[in-house]
Formats: C-alpha cells, sequence, structure tokens
C-alpha cells in the first residue's frame, strides 16, 4: 500500500499476501468505516436477501460488547448460529488488520458448524478512515461512511476511502439537512479511488441496497 499521512508523519501498511481460497471455501467480505456509519445496517440489507440465495454467515467485531452481533439477531436477519462476535478488547482495528486470530478462530467456528458456507460477511468495529482489512482475513473489502460528516470525508482520502474494493457513501437521503453536496462527494471519491467503484446509497429509500447487492453477486459470481 502506498505511504500516507498519520498524526502528520508519512506512515505505510506493509500488504501482507493475498489469501488463497481453497475449492468450496466461502468468499469473504469485510465491511469497514466509522461509527454510525450504517455498516451493521447495510450488513442487515444484504443478508435479508442474501439468506434465500445462498448459505450466508456474519461475523462482528466490537471493542467489549457483542452489540453488533445482538442487533442481527434480535432482527432475525439469520438464524443465530450464523451470527458470531469477536470482542477485540482493544483498538478495533488491530483485530482485523494487526492480530486476526481471533477472527480466523471465529470463522473457524462459523464453518465447522455452518459447513457448507457460501459468504461470511466480517464486519470491523467502528473505526476511523485509517481502518482496512488484513488480505489475510477477507477477500475483498467494503468501507462504509455517511454523509453526515459532510462531503469533505471522500476528499480526505485514508487507506479505506482510497483503497477499499468498494466504497458506500450511505445515508444519500440525509444529504439536504447536513449541507452535503452529493456530486461533490461522487468527484472526489472518484479523484482519490482511482476507478475502483463508489456506491450511493441510501437504505430509507433502498432497503436491500440494490447497487451494493449487485457487487456482492458478481463477486460471489467469480469466487465460483
Amino acid at each position: 500500500m502506498p505511504p500516507h499521512l498519520l498524526d502528520g508523519q508519512p506512515h505505510q501498511h506493509i500488504d501482507r499476501p493475498r489469501r488463497v481460497r481453497q475449492p468450496g471455501e466461502p468468499l469473504r467480505i469485510g465491511i469497514g468505516g466509522p461509527v454510525g456509519s450504517g455498516k451493521t445496517a447495510l450488513v442487515a440489507a444484504l443478508c435479508r436477501t442474501l439468506r434465500d440465495e445462498i448459505s450466508v454467515a456474519v461475523l462482528t467485531n466490537d471493542i467489549y460488547t457483542t452489540e453488533d452481533a445482538d442487533f442481527l439477531r434480535r432482527h432475525a436477519v439469520l438464524p443465530d448460529e450464523r451470527i458470531t462476535a469477536v470482542q477485540t478488547g482493544g483498538c478495533p482495528h488491530t483485530a482485523i488488520r494487526d492480530d486476526i486470530t481471533a477472527n480466523l478462530d471465529a470463522i473457524e467456528d462459523l464453518i465447522a458448524t455452518n459447513d457448507p458456507l457460501d459468504l461470511i460477511l466480517v464486519e470491523s468495529g467502528g473505526d476511523n478512515l485509517t481502518a482496512t482489512f488484513s488480505s489475510g482475513l477477507i477477500d475483498v473489502q467494503i468501507f462504509v461512511v455517511d454523509v453526515a460528516g459532510g462531503d469533505k470525508v471522500p476528499r480526505k482520502g485514508g487507506p479505506g476511502v482510497t483503497f477499499s474494493d468498494l466504497l458506500v457513501i450511505n445515508k444519500t437521503d440525509l444529504a439536504p439537512m447536513v449541507g452535503a453536496d452529493l456530486g461533490v462527494m461522487a468527484r472526489d471519491a472518484a479523484a482519490v479511488r482511482e476507478g475502483r467503484p463508489t456506491a450511493m446509497i441510501s437504505l430509507t429509500e433502498d432497503p436491500t441496497a440494490t447497487e451494493v447487492l449487485a457487487w456482492v453477486r458478481s463477486h460471489l459470481d467469480h469466487a465460483h
């Protein structure tokens, strides 16, 4: 990954070798983004549609609670045994990037309990724009931001915004209320992402997240 600034100083993550999926292994999609951006709501939306098409499971990450997993169970988006949680006990990005052991163990347990699986969605704990998943943990990454932070968010960049396989700009229905210009956000995202796709969505207006769903299906088709 190219160098970037952290606290005003040059900083660089060392890319790990991308994991090699074995035949029959489920596709793993990481879903990251700041607190409140709508990650869990997006996971729920994807599960509600995909559960009737494929075998899917979810792994959430929280610092000290299982709140996101509990939300998904409470709304019955999947059977309970297909939802599990990792309590990271520290900075959220550590468990998805630096020491992924707990997540890998949880994935093994999900597969053992629910085999065969086609897809595992791995949701990170809420973090800032620098959070990225280890390529040893997931196959592709979605990064979710929302318009509440204003239209400057894509312009700020950061590894999540810049290098994720899909950037999701969520809650577009709120743009008029917060004075965010969606055109500016789309333009700035395109400028920093060098051809990587961006989806602008509102789960209020489109509860199935049609554009994100199509992207996920395309990767599932490619995986098989």
